[in-house]
């Protein structure tokens, strides 16, 4: 009776120090974060399908795809917004969980950046760009020492969530490309056939405010 517990002792005297290791190792050793993700493909005629959407149908945003990277979502929208002579009422933005990059594509504008938001109002729960596009945030009169920017073809702006953004003038139009980046997963995600789908009818407009 002896042998068997001596030879437990003996392999719990090997496998402790092991297991031990193990959790040692472990935990410092780098794993994706996102399993076996597949990785997506815009082609350039989508993207420009969206802008020619706009131009045709007086759309301003639109989500082109969300996808699940992991620790966060990637949404990827194309904007293009017409002549602006002076900011309309109230047209401040703010998000309180996406932050988003901008890539102007074409056109110059200004753009305001700040965080100080004057008459922070809630944005509505009902609006589609807050359900499907950006999650909720506010909108706002203007931005206390606000930063302004000439925007023009080329640059890229990165508006962290939280941060006030405001178009004050646009010169002809600006048409840019969209990041927008979800760690909460408040927007649903999107794939090419919704978006082909979404691509394939007209629009309707109910809770588009910007």
């Amino acid at each position: 009776m002896k042998f068997p517990l001596l030879a437990l002792a003996f392999a719990f005297s090997i496998a402790a120090p092991l297991a031990s290791q193990a959790q040692k190792i472990n935990p410092t050793d780098p794993q994706p974060t996102c399993h076996l993700c597949p990785g997506t493909y815009i082609p350039v005629s989508e993207l420009e399908a969206y802008t020619a959407k706009a131009k045709a149908e007086r759309l301003v945003d639109q989500q082109v795809r969300a996808v699940d990277i992991g620790k966060s979502n990637i949404g990827i929208g194309m904007v293009y917004r017409g002549k602006l002579d002076k900011p309309r009422p109230d047209s401040v933005a703010e998000h309180d969980h996406v932050s988003e990059v901008y890539h102007i594509i074409s056109g110059s504008a200004t753009l305001v950046l700040g965080a100080d938001i004057v008459n922070r109002q809630r944005r509505p729960g009902t609006l589609r760009t807050v359900i499907e596009f950006n999650g909720p945030g506010n909108n706002g009169s203007d931005i206390k020492d606000g930063i302004a920017y000439n925007v023009k073809a080329g640059d890229v702006v990165v508006i962290p969530a939280g941060t006030g953004h405001w178009f004050t003038k646009i010169d002809d139009h600006i048409n840019y490309l969209m990041i927008r980046i979800d760690p909460d997963k408040v927007a649903p995600l999107r794939d090419e056939a919704k978006s082909k789908e979404y691509l394939s009818k007209p629009t309707t407009r109910e809770g588009l405010r910007e």
